[in-house]
């Protein structure tokens, strides 16, 4: 019977806890057998069917009682890995629809994704693009020649075309959050270092490799001039992925030979500490970062690998970290299809990169990309045509779509600096714990399945009893 009646208690204190104050008081003046103690727990929520979006809760879940529900059993003494931060990539595309806002409204959205007042989700992590993506409007690098030219010395080297959108946009940013990390990945070197002179697929060719180096040295000392720092590039978007436009191929061999033999040094010649990251591509490969670290000549210049999860499984990840430890993860690129549902995405993004990418030692999650108009533009040719952006941005108007909701679950609370802590999965309640800078816990959890799920999370200081209904994600958040 007792199993029963804490099943029972709980349930109704849950039924109490979901209703207004006012009819609380109500019910408790009627019926004094229970009495609620609440806890200082804030919970934000985003529900599947959108009825809720990322909504603080007016009313605090109850303090722990005995029951036998799954508990979450958070333990902030055992500690992971430190957090840089979580956002978005603001491709060029999303630069310029943010920078042809009104300067007001500009503003405002800008303060809104990067603040840390109570009305903004506090993004602290960027990517951005060498060169153009393929969220760009057009495809340009930093060197583009006519045909049958060749430039070694870089002389004419230019980021000229960053000037008109990406660099006013980042400066903007800049004054919002002055710490925020931003590293850079590009799609393809200059076509005429390429094997097949074209923007598209192609290999560096290896008399160039020498060259290549000192462009991302170029980059990174003249964003230095427009006072943006570098934190860290990756070698390669999407390395065995030649199709897109711009890309460009290449093994992991020659990304050992480039970074041991060109990269490392000039950064070390030139005194960069922009960290040097290899990959940049699927979870399905972790044989690629793995091949790369084992060259003791490149390895030493190597911070870590990023990843990305559209093959392949997030706990990949921790099987680079287990064969080398001392190295750091990243998750750089997830995208949000437009053809997709909501509640789909919501679920398996949170799931899969929030809590997996996270719990498989990631120091980062970001998702792609911050912004695309109505029509999913703008976009090169032959770049992808049906990526969804956080939002969508069409003039003033201003859209929130599902991948501002997955990111702001994380960046308003886990801020850079905060430590994973230890947490226990489950596969109906995957969920993430973290301590902050300042002490608090923050817990993201989803419900994976298609009831309403009862559970308690428990903690040194203060234990509670909540839900969550199907499909919906929640961040409980200890002040």
């Amino acid at each position: 019977m007792k199993i029963y009646y804490n099943l029972l208690f709980s349930l109704l204190l849950l039924l109490n806890y979901s209703c207004s104050s006012t009819n609380i008081n109500e019910q408790e003046e009627e019926d004094n057998s229970v009495e609620i103690n609440y806890s200082n727990v804030n919970l934000y929520l985003t529900k599947a069917d959108k009825s809720e979006l990322f909504k603080l809760q007016a009313n605090n879940p109850p303090l722990y009682t005995e029951n036998i529900n799954f508990s979450i059993t958070v333990d902030s003494e055992t500690t992971y890995q430190e957090v840089d931060g979580f956002g978005f990539s603001l491709t060029g595309g999303s630069a310029q629809l943010l920078n042809n806002m009104l300067p007001s409204e500009r503003t405002k959205l800008l303060n809104e994704l990067f603040g840390n007042t109570n009305n903004d989700i506090g993004v602290s992590y960027l990517r951005i693009s060498i060169g153009a993506s393929d969220l760009d409007a057009e495809v340009f690098s930093y060197n583009d020649l006519e045909e049958g030219e060749t430039d070694i010395d870089l002389s004419m080297f230019s980021i000229e075309k960053d000037k008109t959108n990406l660099i006013p946009v980042l400066k903007e940013i800049l004054t919002i959050n002055p710490n925020i990390k931003i590293l850079s990945s590009p799609w393809s070197a200059p076509t005429w270092m390429k094997t097949n002179n074209a923007s598209v697929g192609g290999s560096l060719k290896p008399e160039y490799y020498s060259v290549y180096a000192n462009y991302f040295v170029k980059y990174i000392k003249a964003y230095q001039t427009e006072g943006i720092t570098i934190d860290a590039v990756t070698i390669q978007n999407e390395p065995l992925h030649d199709g897109n436009n711009p890309s460009m191929y290449m093994e992991a061999i020659d990304q050992a030979n480039f970074i041991k033999n060109h990269l490392g040094p000039a950064f070390e010649t030139e005194n960069i500490d922009s960290k040097i990251i290899v990959w940049d591509h699927n979870a399905d490969n972790p044989s690629y970062p793995i091949e790369i670290y084992n060259d003791a000549l490149a390895n030493k210049y190597i911070d870590g690998a990023a990843f990305h999860l559209y093959a392949g499984t997030i706990n990949n990840l921790s099987t680079v970290h287990n064969a080398y430890p001392d190295k750091n993860l990243y998750f750089t690129e997830q995208w949000v299809g437009s053809n997709s549902e909501f509640k789909d995405n919501l679920l398996w993004h949170t799931r899969e990169i929030i809590v997996g990418a996270t719990r498989n030692w990631s120091k980062v999650a970001l998702e792609w990309n911050l912004a695309a108009n109505s029509q999913l533009e703008p976009h090169t040719p032959g770049g992808c045509t049906e990526c969804l952006g956080a939002l969508t941005i069409d003039g003033n108007n201003v859209k929130r779509n599902v991948a501002y909701y997955i990111i702001a679950h994380a960046s308003k609370f886990v801020t850079p600096g905060s430590y994973r802590i230890q947490s226990n999965y489950s596969s109906d309640l995957p969920n993430v714990a973290f301590k902050t800078p300042t002490g608090k816990i923050v817990v993201v959890v989803a419900n994976n399945t298609t009831i309403n799920k009862l559970f308690n999370i428990k903690t040194s200081t203060e234990s509670i009893i909540t839900s969550l209904d199907a499909g919906s994600v929640g961040t409980f958040v200890w002040k």
